[in-house]
């Protein structure tokens, strides 16, 4: 018998994802805690928290997880837990333990495919230099999994989403078109674009962290379900900046735009588009990029706002060491009121 877990769920991947909007507001009655040690905590939408240690050390912490956009277990469990250990290199981390968070119906599944997925999650860790100590696990209709993470690092040395520049260029590490490509997946169209999709999803942002490690990193964030404009937004935010980015320089994932031209956009998408208004498009971008910029990503790249004389060298090292889909693909204009010019 064939397993085909996205049959399982109602809205695959980060579709599955509370509205940026509900989300805002369900946190905004939330006290925004004050202790001497916590160095990031949620005032400025950042991938992890960090709470200091000592002088040289301190943890990095973070936790995702959602329902399958794909229909192999092994490949599921790969690809949730490359998404989770992502926010830990977002923030400059190191990770190194982590609890699996399960949510299965064992009963329609059976354990070895809940194992399958383990494994996968175990693997994909293992590559990451992290361990799984343990984790929690529920009976639910629907599957799900993820991981909470810990991971080290300096405290001189964190990278948060609110430190861009003026002058600064952003650089994107991975290609995007994730959500419509999944989507795709569903209807069985874009064999190619889907495979692309994968691989990319179970490709670890480690090496990109490592590399970007030895320049001067002012902002960083890892695009995930809010899409590309989503969390650049919350970069522009968090540093009170105006952006720029330039569309056709986007990596774009092969088949992403034919199929986000027939209409293959996942829910969340919308949402998206609803939420993060304090953007405007130039009239010649067509409508398919506009859809790829708010495209709900799973396990996408790092963005990196780095000094343009440093950009250079760091698109080339990263490209070196087969970060290939690395780009620039945009500018900080100038402070002020956070917003996002998006060009031809």
């Amino acid at each position: 018998m064939v397993i085909k877990l996205t049959t399982y769920t109602s809205s695959g991947g980060c579709a599955g994802k509370i509205s940026p909007g509900i989300l805002a507001q369900a946190v905004q009655g939330l006290s925004s805690q004050q202790h001497e040690n916590l160095l990031v905590g949620i005032s400025t939408s950042d991938d992890a928290g960090v709470y200091k240690l000592d002088q040289t050390t301190a943890l990095v912490q973070t936790v995702d997880f959602f329902g399958p956009m794909v229909d192999d277990p092994y490949t599921f469990g790969q690809i949730a837990a490359a998404n989770s250990v992502s926010d830990i290199y977002a923030m400059g981390g190191k990770p190194i333990t982590a609890l699996n968070i399960v949510a299965f119906p064992i009963c329609k599944l059976g354990p070895e495919v809940l194992a399958a997925i383990l494994k996968g999650g175990e693997t994909k860790l293992a590559e990451a230099g992290a361990i799984i100590i343990g984790g929690h696990t529920v009976e639910n209709p629907e599957p799900k999994y993820g991981l909470s993470l810990t991971g080290l690092v300096h405290p001189q040395k964190i990278w948060t989403n609110s430190g861009a520049q003026p002058g600064d260029l952003l650089i994107l590490t991975k290609a995007l078109g994730t959500g419509i490509l999944t989507t795709a997946a569903k209807a069985d169209l874009f064999a190619e674009g889907v495979q692309a999709a994968i691989q990319s999803m179970i490709t670890l942002n480690r090496t990109a962290a490592e590399i970007a490690a030895a320049f001067s990193i002012h902002a960083c964030t890892d695009i995930t379900g809010f899409g590309l404009l989503g969390h650049t937004y919350e970069m522009a935010a968090g540093s009170q900046v105006q952006l720029e980015l330039f569309s056709h320089k986007l990596p774009i994932l092969p088949n992403a735009l034919e199929a986000a031209a027939l209409g293959l956009i996942p829910a969340a998408m919308y949402s998206n588009r609803d939420y993060f208004t304090a953007v405007t498009f130039m009239p010649d971008v067509p409508e398919t990029l506009r859809d790829i910029c708010y495209d709900p990503q799973t396990s996408g790249g790092l963005l990196f706002s780095v000094p343009e004389s440093q950009a250079p060298a760091l698109l080339a090292a990263l490209k070196s060491q087969c970060v290939e889909n690395a780009t620039v693909i945009g500018r900080v204009v100038g402070r002020g009121n956070p917003s996002i010019d998006v060009r031809q």
